[in-house]
Formats: structure tokens, sequence, C-alpha cells
């Protein structure tokens, strides 16, 4: 499968002008490399689906509000409401926000997740209002996620600790960047090679340990699911449960500052992710479950080309590496770090029982043995980069009026 078992329908280099978007490097895009009988096994699983999937989304009736969070800007307390706001925001440090700063954009993107979803061959909203459980699925999964940016902006907003305008450029050039970026190859070649020269995509700032940082936040804007589902179904198991472990860090230092009302707001954001996690692993334990050799070996291709969290192609219109300090920070905060990543492909391999799969191809032997002793090695090179670590620079972000924050 260009997923390098099974011909790809179109496949070809794209250069992308830099004064509309990010800053962006020559990449290969494959599309549609899913067999196409492989579409009746969702068509077949579509039952399924609605007595098993939709049960992870909510009525809106019952779901949390934006407005049951912030001031109420009808009551005649309102001001007072946002200085207590204000007053307790002042007690976060400025990496904190930039930490912050970044889940929200990540949220902000949601344009580009829901496209994404919808380009996948067997499960797409065909006409926008598909009856389909799948359909379904993708348009409420967005709707209930379309809250989480929200709210978090709108924090943001009330605390006055940030710079909102080059907040809303770094939403509006990630959002118009789609999904395209870097081709990178095996996660732990990639790793290693970051680690040992620190040259590429890895800047003069950087160390061994920022390097690995970048690593797990820092690839490609393109997830490269190829508009096939197998491979899509697993990168958001991975990606909910990131963000989930990413939004409950957030929550836990909001805490430990004593802000309760953040913390509130990032624990009940989290709760979301870890709901949709549970519906997408459970669609992918349902793949294994029908067709194993073909999902594992999709499970391995995801984990070679590597999971990236959803804002790994940020950028301000100023700093080039902005994403890569980001990611810096926010291990250092252990709001998401290289520790994180290997967690959760361990726990992916033990919740899909990868290692108690049988009858599998060779190839699917070879794809199983290889994630079942991913998780390792990145915990070796981890291990290594904090070991050689040297003191990180401060640097300057547009988001926090240019303060400057150690990486």
């Amino acid at each position: 499968m260009c997923f390098k078992h099974y011909t790809c329908a179109y496949c070809s280099r794209v250069k992308t002008p830099k004064k509309l978007f990010s800053p962006l490097e020559t990449h290969i895009e494959v599309t549609h490399s899913m067999p196409p009988q492989k579409i009746e096994i969702f068509k077949s699983l579509e039952g399924w689906a609605e007595d098993n999937l939709l049960v992870h989304l909510r009525p809106v009736e019952k779901c949390w509000q934006l407005q049951d969070f912030l001031p109420d800007s009808s009551s005649e307390g309102f001001n007072e409401e946002v200085t207590e706001l204000r007053g307790h925001s002042k007690e976060l440090p400025n990496d904190y926000f930039v930490c912050l700063v970044g889940d929200m954009i990540a949220e902000q993107n949601l344009p580009t997740y829901q496209t994404i979803l919808n380009t996948n061959d067997g499960v797409r909203d065909e006409t926008a209002a598909s009856l389909t459980p799948w359909a379904i699925w993708i348009r409420a999964w967005t709707a209930e996620e379309n809250r989480h940016g929200d709210l978090l902006n709108k924090y943001l907003y009330l605390s006055g600790r940030v710079d909102m305008r080059q907040i809303e450029k770094t939403i509006q050039y990630l959002i118009g960047s789609g999904m395209v970026g870097f081709l990178l190859t095996d996660v732990a070649l990639a790793v290693n090679h970051l680690v040992k020269s620190s040259r590429w995509l890895v800047r003069e700032h950087s160390s061994p340990q920022q390097a690995l940082a970048a690593t797990c936040v820092l690839h490609l804007q393109d997830p490269r699911t190829e508009n096939n589902p197998y491979l899509c179904f697993i990168y958001t198991s991975f990606q909910e449960r990131a963000t989930f472990i990413s939004h409950g860090n957030t929550a836990r230092l909001a805490k430990d500052h004593g802000v309760v009302n953040l913390a509130q707001i990032c624990e009940t954001i989290a709760s979301d992710e870890k709901r949709h996690e549970t519906g997408y692993t459970k669609v992918v334990e349902k793949l294994f479950e029908v067709d194993p050799d073909y999902t594992v070996l999709a499970f391995a291709d995801m984990m070679r080309k590597k999971i990236t969290m959803p804002a790994h192609l940020i950028y301000d219109g100023r700093d080039d590496n902005l994403v890569e300090h980001f990611a810096a920070v926010a291990q250092r905060l252990g709001v998401y770090t290289a520790k994180d990543y290997a967690d959760i492909l361990e726990f992916l391999v033990a919740r899909w029982k990868i290692g108690e799969l049988t009858g599998l191809s060779g190839e699917g032997n070879e794809a199983q043995d290889f994630v079942c002793t991913l998780a390792p090695k990145i915990r070796q090179l981890d291990e290594r980069a904090q070991e050689s670590a040297k003191e990180a620079p401060a640097i300057s972000f547009s988001w926090i009026y240019d303060r400057t924050v150690q990486l």
C-alpha cells in the first residue's frame, strides 16, 4: 500500500505558496489506498456502528455549553466576574499560556479535521446530511468538538494575558494550510536522526531533548490517512487520547496554581476527548475482529509515518520554528511529552490485543512485531535525550506579547 501493498490512485509532489500559508516543504500526496472491496466492510458495519459508536455521543440538551463556565455578559455583575477571572489568570506563568494557546489553536483547526473525516472512502458524509451512522458520527463529533476551541478562545480573550490578534492570525494560517507538510519514514529512525544530528526540522536552538519533544508534535500536517478509514480511525484513536492527556495536564497545572475555574474547563474538555477516544478505539477494535491482517498493517503503517498532535503546523507569520518551540515548552511542563507518546502507543497495543493476534500473513506478523516493540524504543530515545539535555535558551512568543519563555 503506498501503504505499500496496493496501488494508490494518485501520487504526486506538491509545492505550496509560502505567502498564504505556513512554511511548507515538498511532500508526496497519496490518495485512495484502500482496496475498493474493503468499502463493503464499512457498509456491513453500519448496524454495528449505530449500536456501538453513536452511543458515545451526547444529546445536545445534556451537553455542557460555554456559558456554563464563563462570565454572563447579561448579568449586572459581569464586570466583577471578568475582573475575578483576570485576577486568577495572573497566577499562571507565561509558559503555561504558551501551552494553553497551543492547545486552543489545535482545537480551532476543527474545519480541517472534519474535512479529513469526510475524505474517507466508505464512511464519508456524501450529502452533508447523510443518515448513515458514520456520517451522523462525523457531524455530531464535530459539533461536540466545536465547543472546545471556542471555550478556550473566550477564556483567553477575557484573561487579558495573550495577544489575541497574533493568535487569530495563527489560527487562520493553520486552517488555510490544510493538511500538507513533511515526508517522513519510520518513526524510530526519524527520532534517532533528530536526536543525533539536530539538523532535520530542528533549528539552531534545539537540544536533543527538544528535538525528541518536537517529534511528538512536529511532523506532517498531512496525517497521511490516504482516504483510508482504517488509517484514519487509527489516527483519531491516537489523537483523541493525546488530546485527553494534554487537556488533563493543563487542568492539573491550573489546579496547582489555584485557578480552579480554568482547571474545570480543561477537565471538562478532557472528559469529552476521552469519550470520543472510546468511540474511535471501539471502531478499530471491531476492524481487528473482522479484518485483522489489513488492520495491523494499517496500524504499523501509521506508526511508521508517525502520529502527531493536531497543531503541528502552527505558524504566526513570524516564527518559522514555532511548532518546535511550542513542543519544547509542552515537553518541559509535562503537558505533552515523548513519554506520553510511548504510553499511548503501549495503551493501544494492549487495548487492541495486538500481541494476541494469530493467523496473520508474513507481512502481518512483521507489522505485529513492529508495533509491539516500538514503545520501548521510543522510551530509550527519550531517556538518552534526557541524559544529554543541556540548559535550553529562552525564546519570545508572539502569542504572549513577545515575552520570553525557556524552552
